[in-house]
């Protein structure tokens, strides 16, 4: 009986010991505009980090097409404050958006031309040069990391390659802005842009 006893506690310390190592490998919590983390299911607003040239992320039409497009709500027409965001884990025990940590991003919106609101990555524009962030296809897996600045953070994606001798380098990418004809768009390829994540 003590032999058990004393198996059941070196292995209760052992599952112990792996649960603290796991919780301080953890990465840090990408946290909102109030300090709390952003969580699974909460709409926000995705804000410019540092400038007040143009309001929240929203869809946005390119060259009179459908609104199917990520970009940001120009200042001075209407509300600036973009469409709610919603982010999603990939892994579904996680309840928190962590920095690094893969999630999914949804507008929680809809669209008289698009019924899928999930963020995406198009193909590369040969005009630009950029990959827009898209609704409406495949949806795409991204990543949050901090800033230097306190509370801004970049949105950064890399293609998962399940087989990588045959993928070669993957091309990944941090999430910025160009504006073209007075619209300005979330691509990637580009200069990376800093947002802030607001509570809608």
């Amino acid at each position: 009986m003590a032999a058990m006893l004393r198996t059941l506690i070196r292995s209760s310390s052992f599952i112990c010991l792996l649960m603290a190592i796991s919780s301080m490998a953890q990465s840090p919590p990408v946290l909102d505009t109030d300090g709390n983390p952003l969580t699974r299911g909460v709409e926000y607003y995705v804000d410019p980090g540092i400038t007040d040239v143009a309001g929240g992320l929203t869809l946005v039409a390119r060259n009179g097409s459908c609104a199917s497009y990520v970009g940001q709500a120009p200042i001075g027409n209407g509300s600036t404050e973009g469409l709610p965001v919603i982010f999603t884990p990939t892994n579904p025990g996680d309840t928190v958006i962590t920095e690094t940590s893969e999630f999914t991003a949804a507008f929680s919106a809809s669209s008289n031309c698009v019924r899928n609101t999930t963020w995406g990555v198009g193909e590369e524009d040969p005009e630009v040069g950029r990959r827009f962030i898209v609704v409406g296809g495949e949806p795409a897996v991204f990543e949050i990391e901090s800033d230097q600045s306190p509370g801004t953070y970049t949105i950064g994606w890399c293609p998962d390659c399940l087989n990588p001798p045959l993928c070669g380098r993957p091309r990944c990418g941090v999430a910025g802005i160009l504006e073209l004809n007075g619209t300005r768009f979330l691509t990637l390829d580009g200069p990376a842009f800093l947002f802030r994540f607001r509570r809608a």
